[in-house]
């Protein structure tokens, strides 16, 4: 990641992978990490129980499911998932999205297994 004063290009950046469900971290503000990922079909339910979860839709559409209903997201639109609500995050088409995390913090959250990957550094 570069700390050099030049801009995130949002649409570079998502050019330079094709992997699902993979975050990347392409800033770092305070202790929090800005990470975009592609994401197509069903994320597994889990919970982050220390932090709140911004996701923010890029391209495509992606539904977050809450056991107490569901939110649909289109490009452009966000939405937090309070930290402790178990979520599952399913989209039909390749979506990408932003993610605002703290530092760290797993893409499963208190789930883990075999979709549990840490972000990866996008120069």
């Amino acid at each position: 990641m570069s700390t050099s004063a030049v801009p995130v290009n949002l649409a570079e950046r998502l050019a330079q992978f094709s992997e699902l469900w993979s975050q990347k971290k392409v800033a770092v503000l305070n202790d929090y990490e800005v990470k975009l990922a592609k994401l197509k079909g069903e994320f597994v339910w889990h919970t982050h129980e220390d932090t709140d979860e911004l996701i923010m839709v890029i391209s495509g559409r992606l539904t977050i499911r809450l056991r107490d209903g569901e939110v649909v997201l289109e490009p452009g639109e966000l939405f937090v998932v309070p930290r402790g609500v178990e979520h599952c995050t399913a989209a039909e088409e390749e979506t990408a999205i932003l993610l605002l995390e703290p530092e760290g913090t797993l893409n499963t959250g208190e789930a883990g297994g075999p979709m549990t990957k840490a972000a990866e550094i996008l120069d």
